[in-house]
């Protein structure tokens, strides 16, 4: 089966080709295309995401890197004369489009000069997310589904992410299961039981982890996206430790709450760290590139000890046969590892990680996720993609 995954929760354009088969236990599945377009650039100066002007470069990028992922996965394939479609199903599509300025034009030329793909089936995000810029991928997949005839699949952003780490398995992932979702909006530990039955445990009361570590990147004068800045920082501090003849103190200086870690319950809050941090800063006389470093890594072996022990938590709380971690968030060398040495504690507890080229936000997890929802023939929230509407606060379930 041919899948066409469309993402654009945030700002990230992305579409992705998939060659999908087999039954949950035994998938297979070869990328065809996989094209991520990122607005970080346009962004950056602002500090986050407008969505409104996320929403914009959607609509400008998203028929190019279309027409682009149909060439690679060798479905673009020209006609002599453009194809007519009926005046009803322009009207329609036309309709669909019309808060998208210049969308339509430019998805009715391309699809006027290829023939129909061998697409069976189109996946797109409908949250959570931006709901600005959701709407761009909604609409286009409505309009495609409509022009093209082919079904199309809602798809939770957040079941996405749980779906990334399957590529590259040799064995089926083992349920019921713990997953621990972390990225720039959210921070969620999920109790799978099988494929598309959740049920969320544990989530952040304030800040999602990654909006934490952008905050504290911006503290710190560090460029955004913060998360890869603080990191790479913390690491240099840790190497440079090692060489220090006296180990011992060099992560003395600073040292930051642990918000929520004694709780009781597997909830996070990462807005009383920030702070902390922000009160450190406003504390010192100056900061230095080595200040900068120290209190990088201060600030993440707090984030680091935090999410492992409440994992750790859940994991001895649920009959879990294994431990999913994945978001954009765990793309984070340490993390990765620190979660390598919790599941070592356990007898035959497998982790799941996305690769690094599929931690963020991206198309293929999205078609995974639809490939998914089509063999398992399971019931959508949203029956009717007409009906579909952009939910940013969309929760797992």
């Amino acid at each position: 089966m041919i899948i066409l995954g469309i993402e654009t929760s945030c700002d990230e354009t992305a579409i992705s080709i998939l060659d999908a088969s087999g039954k949950v236990e035994s998938l297979k599945f070869n990328i065809l295309s996989n094209l991520i377009l990122s607005q970080v650039k346009i962004h950056e100066k602002y500090g986050g995401v407008f969505p409104n002007l996320a929403k914009r470069e959607h609509v400008k990028n998203i028929v190019p890197l279309l027409e682009q992922s149909l060439k690679e996965a060798g479905f673009f394939k020209e006609v002599s004369a453009s194809t007519n479609f009926a005046p009803e199903t322009l009207e329609k599509v036309q309709k669909i489009l019309e808060r998208e300025t210049g969308l339509y034009e430019n998805l009715i030329e391309l699809v006027s000069k290829i023939e129909k793909p061998a697409i069976d089936r189109i996946a797109v995000t409908y949250g959570p997310g931006l709901e600005p810029a959701l709407w761009v991928g909604i609409n286009c997949a409505e309009a495609l589904g409509l022009l093209w005839d082919i079904p199309v699949i809602p798809t939770n952003h957040m079941e996405g992410h749980i779906c990334s780490v399957i590529l590259g398995l040799k064995t089926a992932i083992k349920f019921p299961a713990i997953a621990l979702l972390v990225s720039g909006g959210h921070t969620e530990l999920v109790y799978i039981e099988d494929w598309m039955k959740y049920k969320i445990i544990g989530e952040t009361r304030d800040d999602a982890v990654g909006e934490a570590f952008d905050k504290v990147a911006r503290m710190l004068g560090l460029p955004y996206p913060g998360g890869p800045e603080i990191s790479r920082l913390a690491e240099e501090e840790r190497l440079a430790s090692q060489t220090s003849e006296d180990e011992s103190r060099a992560g003395e200086q600073f040292h930051f709450p642990r918000p929520m870690l004694r709780s009781g319950d597997l909830d996070f809050s990462f807005a009383g760290l920030k702070t902390s941090v922000l009160y450190t800063i406003k504390k010192l006389p100056t900061l230095t590139k080595g200040i900068k470093s120290k209190i990088a890594r201060a600030f993440e072996d707090a984030v680091i000890e935090v999410l492992t022990k409440k994992t750790e938590v859940a994991l001895e709380s649920h009959p879990a046969k294994s431990l999913i971690v994945a978001g954009g968030v765990i793309a984070n060398k340490k993390l990765r590892e620190s979660f390598e040495e919790l599941v070592s504690r356990y007898e035959n507890m497998p982790l799941y990680i996305p690769a690094q080229g599929l931690t963020g936000d991206n198309a293929v997890m999205i078609a995974l996720c639809g490939y998914i929802h089509t063999i398992k023939n399971t019931e959508h929230k949203v029956a009717k993609i007409e009906d579909m509407r952009a939910l940013g606060n969309l929760r797992l379930s």
